[in-house]
């Protein structure tokens, strides 16, 4: 008797653990699809607030305002680029 009340409580602690699992899944599954919708976020130029136009010149990438307003670069991008330069 006492061999049976041990093999359902390992039942219940391996439900719980399935159902733990579950939850970890179905919230990283959350996680990643907010993580995809933020990653679609489109940039606005702060002057004339268009979106800004992924542009390549070279090995630089970088984003322009189709307007003209400006440019911008992402750090690391401009300091391999000055790099190169030298």
């Amino acid at each position: 008797m006492a061999d049976e009340k041990d093999r359902f409580g390992e039942k219940i602690r391996d439900v719980e653990a399935a159902r733990e699992d579950q939850w970890a899944r179905q919230h990283d599954a959350e996680l990643i699809e907010k993580l995809k919708k933020k990653g679609k976020t489109v940039l606005m130029c702060p002057r004339c607030n268009r979106p800004l136009v992924a542009h390549k010149e070279g090995d630089v990438e970088f984003l322009a305002c189709p307007s003209g307003d400006g440019a911008w670069i992402e750090i690391a991008t401009l300091k391999a680029a000055l790099k190169a330069r030298k």
